[in-house]
């Protein structure tokens, strides 16, 4: 007998492996390998969310109308340009599949999140590479590979996992010199930690075309990554697509009544941006001290490159670093085996992972 068989494309998928949560034998470890809130969420979120679950038996609102207004509100988007998602993955997704298919291609760059090619491919679609300049996606290596099958660049900016940036201006031209019938989809999933003077998420660009479409999430500076909770902000036409395709329930409503809180607590979003603002480029300082190459990040993550020499390599560090009960993230799979990406997290967490590394750093191999 011969069992079904799954389209072509699915069988090529390498499955998204997520940031280590556990260390055999340590009971709390430090996490800094999934790049989430260091404060947590807002104690306002975490109260809208005990409070929706006397009406968990209820379906939610399918339009999360009362989370977009929110979203909108603080964000200076219109509310009916609004499309909620389980996380922002969920929408990259429907965007795939509803704008490319078997014998399309759809672009990102060498070092971009992994999601893009596993969207790409659970629709039969090609993706394609481009590569980066100084781990910096590069506008004229993304536009030189534009064919006449592509549909779709996924762009994260700034980048996970490398921290990189394109200027507002490096947007518009990318926009620019792609033909008109290709989607850009911005993915400032990091973007309320960018803080450089030439950085803009892409809104702007989302309001002047009808091609670009921004994804945020709520998984990054609000801490709900346990909710799945995203949004996307996009033009008319692409959000009447992205609503007849999604599931009709597809944000649950203990999610919507917690991120609409999140939204609204200024004040802790405020002091959320303040800690990363402060402890960044201490910890990017620490790391570059040690003689590590860590480029400049707008996220909440770092990116330290190991030298490779004299067993200091990116291998034998996370060895050490577990050691210590402290988990990063390993970056081969993101074709960058000489490094981890550090999450910006608490400050004491923070000290112990410099600490860890300057022993490291000093002893130059092996675990403590």
């Amino acid at each position: 007998m011969s069992a079904p068989a799954p389209r072509p494309g699915i069988l090529t998928i390498t499955p998204y492996v997520g940031g280590e949560s556990r260390l055999p034998g340590i009971e709390n470890p430090v996490k800094l390998s999934s790049n989430e809130g260091a404060l947590g969420p807002s104690p306002r979120a975490v109260d809208a969310y005990r409070a929706a679950a006397d009406a968990v038996h209820r379906y939610p609102d399918g339009h999360a109308v009362a989370l977009r207004e929110a979203i909108a509100e603080r964000f200076h988007v219109r509310a009916e340009q609004v499309v909620c998602g389980a996380g922002s993955d969920e929408l990259l997704a429907l965007l795939a599949q509803a704008y490319a298919g078997p014998g399309d291609e759809v672009l990102h760059s060498e070092h971009g999140f992994l999601m893009y090619p596993i969207a790409a491919r659970a629709v039969d679609a090609t993706p394609v590479a481009a590569p980066e300049a100084n781990l910096t996606a590069d506008v004229d290596a993304l536009l030189a590979r534009v064919s006449d099958r592509t549909r779709i660049v996924y762009l994260a900016n700034p980048n996970n996992p490398t921290g990189t940036w394109l200027s507002r201006a490096e947007l518009g031209r990318l926009r620019a010199g792609l033909p008109d019938h290709v989607l850009l989809v911005l993915d400032a999933a990091y973007a309320e930690f960018a803080d450089a003077p030439d950085y803009s998420p892409g809104i702007d660009l989302v309001e002047a075309t009808d091609n670009t479409v921004m994804t945020r999430t709520f998984s990054k500076i609000f801490a709900l990554s346990g909710l799945r909770l995203g949004w996307c902000h996009a033009p008319p036409h692409v959000v009447d697509v992205l609503n007849r395709i999604r599931g009709p329930f597809n944000v649950s409503g203990p999610a919507q009544a917690a991120g609409e809180a999140a939204v609204r607590d200024e004040a802790f979003f405020a002091e959320s941006q303040q800690h990363n603002a402060a402890w960044r480029p201490w910890f990017t300082a620490k790391l570059r001290g040690l003689g590590l190459d860590v480029p400049d990040s707008g996220g909440n993550f770092v990116l330290a490159r190991f030298p490779g020499t004299n067993g200091r390599t990116a291998e034998a560090a996370d060895a050490f670093l577990r050691g210590r009960g402290i988990i990063a993230r390993r970056m081969g799979s993101y074709g960058l085996p000489d490094s981890l990406r550090i999450t910006i997290g608490a400050g004491p967490d923070l000290e112990a992972c410099a600490d860890a590394l300057t022993a490291f750093m000093e002893g130059g191999h092996g675990v403590s």
